[in-house]
């Protein structure tokens, strides 16, 4: 019964100094971005909607582009008086406009140039991209368990089994000197789906060169450079105007069987 920005703020302890935090304009908030300063790391993130930004005031650093100073937000009621005392009373942040896109950011210098902070705000879209493959790939979008437990175990094995394809295209990238990104998880899935029976029923001195050839495939599984690729957040196909299911199978069968 949490939102993703107290998930978030769970998590800011895992930040080491010289990381950088991606985000959307939704985790934009002052107490996320403190954190984050105060553990060493830098945030990246697209402005929130309620923050107005003008780009008359601050210290210019070019066109719509300068350092303001962020106001610490009113107390919040869970927070003590001393804990609210012991954050600072503002924050420097960097705003600059590019196409259109307002980005917000602790990498205050001028040398870092406005081309580079949207390449490096465009790799957040892979967090999107690897919840699609964890969902629609690997069909984690309906669990079959019922009970907390189980529904935790098999989250557990879909992530291990999304860590092992992960792992198996970091080994072939290193082989074919590329980044992992740029091979198809798709593709790697289906490969070792197509030699697990081979690979089980391998052993000894032949698994090696097994190994070494599905993962000289899997380096040959490169995806097409479409930098500017978009999808529309839609359904391509209806689903059939049927009732649902809310009864057991057989019992179902049994019903049409009386009525036919």
């Amino acid at each position: 019964r949490t939102g993703e920005q107290t998930l978030l703020g769970n998590l800011l302890d895992h930040l080491n100094a010289g990381d950088t935090l991606l985000a959307d304009a939704l985790l934009t908030t002052w107490w996320i971005i403190e954190g984050a300063i105060g553990r060493g790391a830098d945030v990246v993130t697209a402005q929130h909607g309620k923050r107005i930004t003008d780009f008359r005031r601050g210290r210019r650093l070019g066109k719509n582009d300068h350092i303001v100073q962020w106001p610490r937000p009113p107390k919040p009621k869970a927070m003590s008086a001393d804990e609210y005392a012991r954050y600072p009373e503002f924050i420097t942040m960097r705003e600059v406009e590019v196409n259109g896109r307002i980005l917000v950011t602790t990498l205050l210098d001028p040398k870092i140039a406005t081309g580079a902070l949207t390449s490096l705000y465009k790799m957040r879209w892979n967090i999107e991209v690897d919840f699609c493959i964890i969902k629609a790939t690997l069909e984690m979008d309906v669990l079959g368990c019922k009970s907390q437990p189980m529904i935790e175990k098999e989250i557990a094995v879909y992530f291990l089994a999304y860590n092992l394809v992960r792992w198996a295209m970091a080994k072939a990238a290193l082989l074919a000197d590329v980044l992992p990104r740029v091979l198809s998880f798709t593709g790697t899935k289906r490969l070792l789906r197509a030699f697990a029976d081979q690979i089980r029923r391998t052993s000894g001195d032949e698994m090696r060169p097994l190994i070494a050839t599905v993962t000289a495939r899997i380096a040959t599984l490169r995806l097409p450079q479409r930098p500017d690729w978009i999808e529309p957040r839609a359904k391509k196909r209806r689903p059939k105007n049927l009732p649902l299911l809310t009864v057991p199978r057989q019992v179902a069968r049994d019903h049409i069987l009386a009525h036919r």
